[in-house]
């Protein structure tokens, strides 16, 4: 039983009979700042941010601010503006070609030789402190703590600190909708407008986390996943979309779009505000840990929980440790084969051993050019596998170059990059680069990272490529742990024969039964996906199949991945390997995986079989990804496909074959792996920005599902006594 926080209504969640139905804890206590909200009039609620909508069409310019009904950033307006303490240092920014892009809080102004030697990451911080210090909630001391960084951060100084928006998920954010809706209800009892209950920020919400990989290697598998989400969790997508309605501030994305951080890095992010003239840098809290993605793309975010979200909703500033920052400096490149997988999963253990919990880690060096955007966000969103707050990448030309890729326009990454420069925190590594001070170092040549995966329990055990078979019987022999699963060795290589839909099988410790290409974590990235499909397309030319009885799926991020998958003509390939669209959304990285086969899994637990998952996902803890699958190992895309074919985790790609090929021939590893030559030239052809601006507008028309859905136009959401989701349980008569 669960219960929304308001002082006049309680309301009860219950889990829905599907588990990607379920809803997560109500947050507690966010009725205390009902009277703080509530003295701020905010306009009426108009239907202008329901996506589906011809005045809800976000334009793909990233210039998302000036978007919404201006009434409806007042109440953000107001902290941008106006109320600072250091309204001296408000500076014009003007155009090139004359006029001026707005006005913005200068860093250079300070005239302070201590912010020349401050991190990027903490200079985000400083420029929201100055910009929004009343000397309330922000004063003139948190501003001079957090100059003083050298000195204040080991002496674990608290600052507040106010991002410029707030993003959720479904799985997190109906417990805060909830809230806002009974804190109307409260308002109404008290007789004054229900409708001055709005967040203050904008809050966008991505519904991603419903949608189960139950149909699979069919060609309906898309359609008919979607239909089944739907049938399970209406009720719950009509309280959504009617809070999409009824709020002003919110922007709510339908399912079916893609993956919330995905989705964040290629639309929702701005990099920069431009709201009523005042220009300040794009920050994000979200109810999710893997908000860190976005930090790839020079935006700082990172993961909080559900209160501090809706406190940071209603104008609240976050209270938190000036917290250190790790330098880790990158140099040289990527060797041929190696992956962004391979490279994160590397980052991942090297921070794990030297340990980053509460720390920024922020990258820099002259590696940095040799990484795309897509590989930033890569190492950013698994930010909390090692363990640190953010993994930090500032804005740089290749940040740029991203932003014009995915769409925003060419005036908005002016107007990104001008700003930046002026205000010391954009990086152009052509230029001498100021010293900056870190609170500790780490280096890496990216020429040392070799092809690995990670596993079998945790996201930060690296296993060399050539190792895997060798560390597989390790873990197999060792004591039952993160590494180990306690199987006698004489036990090792027992084969199980079974029938599969009335056709012979068999399977055996190691036996790959879940090959999944999902995530945000990699389905952002271009390289590793289409490497994915040459890996695919090399396979079914030489005559190699996946073995039937193995689930595979694919369920990238955002619909930008189809596009490019299918103008590159490497879908038809992974769809004969059994790789067939199922969704967007998180599905199996989140275990939403779906049933195995009633033959599978009699197979394996009839006989104790220590089954495994491939997954490019970001955590593999047991039981995580399926309840009868104990061994999950987290890899690229391309390895993915790999190891379906392989069959098998229990194998050296080096030294043994995957298959036969159709002329009886041994096919090796290396004749289906792709140089990265070969997957620049398809990249470069297939890659297109109209791809992601005509992805976006089409976000903004719904779907027949959700457009079809019943909602009512109300200020108040009508509880209904006999929901099985919300409804009330208490009416108190004290207010």
């Amino acid at each position: 039983m669960y219960r929304a926080a308001a002082s006049t209504l309680r309301h009860s969640l219950r889990r829905l009979p599907s588990s990607s139905a379920a809803a997560t804890r109500p947050l507690a206590g966010a009725a205390r700042f009902l009277a703080t909200s509530s003295e701020r009039r905010l306009p009426a609620p108009t239907s202008s941010r329901l996506l589906g909508t011809a005045a809800a069409r976000r334009s793909c310019s990233g210039a998302a601010v000036t978007e919404r009904p201006a009434s409806a950033w007042r109440g953000l307006a107001a902290m941008a503006d106006g109320n600072s303490r250091f309204g001296h240092v408000l500076t014009s920014l003007p155009k090139p070609g004359g006029g001026e892009y707005g006005k913005y809080y200068s860093l250079p102004a300070l005239n302070d030789p201590r912010i020349e030697r401050l991190p990027y990451s903490i200079r985000y911080l400083l420029e929201s402190a100055i910009r929004n210090c009343d000397g309330f909630q922000i004063t003139e001391k948190d501003v001079e703590n957090i100059i003083d960084w050298e000195n204040t951060a080991p002496k674990l100084v608290e600052i507040p600190f106010k991002p410029a928006r707030v993003l959720l998920q479904d799985f997190t954010g109906v417990p805060a909708i909830v809230d806002l809706a009974s804190m109307r209800d409260a308002m109404a009892r008290l007789g004054d407008d229900p409708g001055k209950i709005d967040p203050l920020i904008p809050v966008d919400l991505v519904i991603d986390h419903s949608v189960q990989a139950d149909v699979v290697r069919s060609e309906n598998a898309l359609q008919a996943n979607m239909q089944l989400e739907f049938d399970r969790n209406k009720e719950r997508f009509a309280f959504l979309r009617w809070g999409s309605m009824a709020f002003n501030n919110m922007l709510i994305v339908p399912p079916g779009s893609g993956i919330v951080h995905q989705v964040n890095l290629e639309y929702l992010g701005r990099v920069v505000f431009n709201t009523n003239g005042i220009l300040y840098p794009d920050s994000v809290l979200g109810t999710d840990s893997h908000t860190t993605m976005i930090d790839g793309m020079g935006v700082t975010g990172w993961g909080v929980g559900g209160i501090e979200a809706e406190a940071t909703m209603l104008g609240q500033p976050m209270s938190m440790v000036l917290p250190s920052v790790v330098g880790f400096k990158l140099s040289g490149k990527l060797r041929d084969g190696v992956t962004a997988t391979d490279l994160v999963l590397t980052v991942t253990q090297i921070l794990r051993k030297h340990g980053v919990v509460g720390k920024f880690v922020e990258f820099y060096g002259e590696g940095m050019s040799e990484l795309a955007v897509a590989n930033r966000a890569t190492i950013a969103n698994m930010s909390p596998e090692y363990g640190a707050t953010m993994g930090f990448f500032p804005v740089d030309h290749v940040t740029l170059e991203y932003l014009k890729l995915t769409g925003r326009s060419d005036e908005k990454v002016e107007m990104v990059e001008a700003y930046l420069r002026a205000n010391n925190m954009f990086v152009d590594y052509n230029e001498t680069q100021t010293e900056r001070v870190y609170s500790s170092y780490l280096e890496l040549d990216l020429a040392d990272v070799e092809p690995c995966v990670s596993g079998p329990k945790r996201p930060h055990d690296c296993v060399a490529l050539k190792d895997m078979k060798a560390d597989w019987h390790a873990c197999l022999s060792n004591k039952v742990g993160f590494k180990g699963f306690g199987v006698p060795k004489e036990q090792h290589d027992k084969v199980v024969k079974f029938s599969f839909h009335g056709k012979p099988a068999e399977i055996r410790h190691g036996s790959v039964v879940i090959a999944a290409i999902t995530s945000c974590t990699n389905t952002s990235n271009p390289s590793v996906m289409l490497g994915a499909g040459l890996v695919a397309k090399k396979a079914c030319e030489l005559g190699l199949e996946v073995n039937p009885w193995i689930k595979t799926s694919l369920a990238p991020g955002s619909g930008a991945v189809t596009k490019y998958l299918q103008k590159s003509g490497l879908q038809k390939y992974l769809d004969n390997l059994g790789f067939n669209l199922i969704g967007y959304g998180c599905t199996t990285c989140i275990g939403n995986s779906g049933e195995l086969d009633e033959d599978v899994a009699k197979a394996i637990t009839d006989n104790d079989i220590i089954a495994a998952a491939v997954l490019s996902g970001n955590r593999n803890f047991e039981g995580r990804i399926h309840a009868l699958v104990r061994a999950n190992y987290l890899a690229s895309p391309p390895l993915v496909v790999a190891y379906a074919l392989a069959g098998t985790v229990d194998i050296d790609f080096e030294k043994e074959p995957i298959g036969k090929g159709r002329d009886g021939n041994d096919v090796y590893f290396k004749d289906i792996w792709p140089s990265n030559e070969e997957i620049a030239e398809v990249e470069q052809s297939s890659v297109l920005p109209d791809m992601f601006r005509s992805t976006y507008e089409a976000i903004t028309q719904g779907n027949p599902m959700w457009n079809q859905l019943s909602v009512p136009k109300e200020k108040r959401f009508p509880w209904d006594p006999n929901s099985t989701y919300i409804f009330i349980i208490l009416h108190s008569s004290r207010i």
